[in-house]
């Protein structure tokens, strides 16, 4: 099948699939005569198996991984495990980062009296560094 084929079977865009390609999570396809790539139902599978990662938030090294340990047949389930829940307690941290965003927004959201007057807690806490919070993901060095 055509990358165009490709895109609608795994539902990702044929931008991505080029890319997937480029930094090679996916194999280059053959190409017909025409020049034009044709998938093959295993290019398809691969797709679909990138897609639900990324849907899961995994970066592109750590596919890059779980693809090497799917496709190893003589790997322990312990090994992908380990991998998921590394994942997990990256996820956890980016929660709580985003977690202490969100109670300092609110903290100066809640300060604020959206009234007619200029004076605003909201962009003066902005311009402060919100009050030099270390805890703020502003301060992190991210």
């Amino acid at each position: 099948m055509n990358i165009g084929e490709a895109s609608r079977a795994s539902g990702v865009s044929q931008r991505m699939i080029r890319h997937y390609e480029q930094i090679k999570l996916i194999p280059e396809p053959v190409r017909r005569d025409s020049g034009y790539r044709d998938y093959a139902p295993s290019d398809i599978h691969r797709l679909l198996f990138i897609a639900n990662a990324r849907d899961l938030g995994f970066s592109v090294p750590e596919i890059k991984e779980l693809l090497d340990l799917w496709a190893n047949r003589e790997r322990a389930s312990s090994e992908v495990k380990s991998l998921a829940q590394r994942h997990i307690a990256d996820l956890n941290a980016k929660i709580s980062q985003l977690e202490t965003m969100r109670n300092t927004l609110r903290e100066l959201a809640s300060n604020c009296q959206g009234d007619d007057r200029p004076d605003c807690p909201i962009l003066q806490g902005l311009a402060q560094g919100l009050a030099g919070d270390p805890s703020c993901p502003a301060h992190s060095g991210e």
